[in-house]
């Protein structure tokens, strides 16, 4: 079979996976958060409320459109686009799946492309995704919006170092760059770096909340202090875009957690498992990450900002870049 023609098929079924997720985020947000306040949630539009982000989808598609007085209108339609295809752009490296047999014919590993550089790749990618945040509280002029575009900028560079040195202690005790590589390293439970790494996983899964903007650090749209935060001003399907990202976002993370700590694919005291049997495993460990996003949402207060940048600058980091160090000794030894 044509190998273009294979990529593109995967290509557009990761892609739709991902955009099909995050709607779904949108109605599992409201359910989880009435099922901890015994409250019903999203019910009348399909079987359950199953259809609720469809519903959502028309509306935003028909609400009006509008663009304040002073911004930068060309700044201001490109912002909420810069802010969600970071995300969507990372997935591409993610493994879900070894080799994908169909009909007898073998079509190649579950991901979009497979680069040996591919750990470089999304901290690259993913960390664009700031420039949307920022572009969008600046060029709403807006003094709300702005401050929670500065809010979003010095959250994350704080952050994202954290993040950073946590998978480079996994990089070095796997010794590579290769996402598949990585996973593959962990083919038995108790090789999982969860295990290995206990500091690192606490650490990265803790930075992977503040990436994307999620509670307890979601003070770039702190409705009590910046009335809606960077995106106050938006509205219709640029509004939208922004949660798209937020959901895609916390896609990938929880994919990259998986993959990262948990062993990707491999199944527990299952060696060599269906590439089906895997995938359904990589989806079941990347489903509970997403359920503590939307868990730790309704079960912590929000920090106060100065405590935010405490815990990043003088909590984490030291932390993250002592064990960085320990890592590095004991795989020298």
């Amino acid at each position: 079979m044509n190998p273009l023609l294979v990529s593109l098929v995967k290509a557009v079924v990761i892609f739709a996976g991902l955009v099909s997720t995050a709607g779904l985020m949108s109605l599992a947000e409201r359910k989880v958060s009435a099922w901890m306040q015994y409250r019903v949630g999203p019910n009348r539009v399909g079987p359950f409320g199953l259809l609720q982000p469809l519903a959502d989808g028309v509306k935003f598609m028909f609400k009006e459109e509008l663009v304040p007085a002073g911004a930068n209108r060309w700044l201001f339609r490109l912002a909420p686009a810069m802010a969600a295809l970071p995300a969507m752009l990372t997935v591409a490296v993610i493994p879900f799946a070894g080799n994908v047999v169909l009909f007898g014919q073998d079509f190649g590993p579950l991901s979009v492309a497979d680069l040996d550089i591919g750990v470089l790749y999304l901290l690259a990618i993913g960390s664009m995704g700031v420039y949307g945040v920022i572009l969008g509280g600046w060029a709403s002029n807006s003094k709300y919006s702005l401050l929670g575009g500065l809010r979003a900028s010095a959250q994350m560079i704080s952050y994202e170092l954290t993040l950073i040195l946590s998978v480079l202690a996994v990089i070095a005790m796997a010794g590579t760059l290769d996402l598949r590589a990585i996973a593959a390293s962990q083919a038995g439970v108790g090789q999982w770096y969860v295990w290995t790494q206990p500091l690192a996983f606490l650490l990265f899964v803790v930075a992977t909340f503040a990436e994307t903007n999620r509670h307890p650090f979601d003070f770039a749209e702190c409705e009590p202090e910046l009335v809606g935060g960077f995106h106050t001003e938006y509205s219709s399907m640029r509004f939208a875009l922004f949660f798209l990202g937020e959901y895609a976002a916390m896609t990938v993370m929880a994919c990259l957690t998986v993959t990262l700590f948990l062993g990707g694919s491999s199944v527990p005291f299952l060696e060599d498992a269906h590439w089906a049997v895997g995938f359904a495993a990589f989806l079941a460990k990347a489903s509970f990450f997403l359920f503590l996003f939307l868990w730790v949402r309704w079960s912590l207060p929000r920090f106060r900002f100065d405590q935010l940048m405490h815990l990043g600058w003088k909590v984490m980091l030291p932390l993250s870049l002592a064990n960085l160090v320990a890592t590095g000794v004991l795989v020298s030894i």
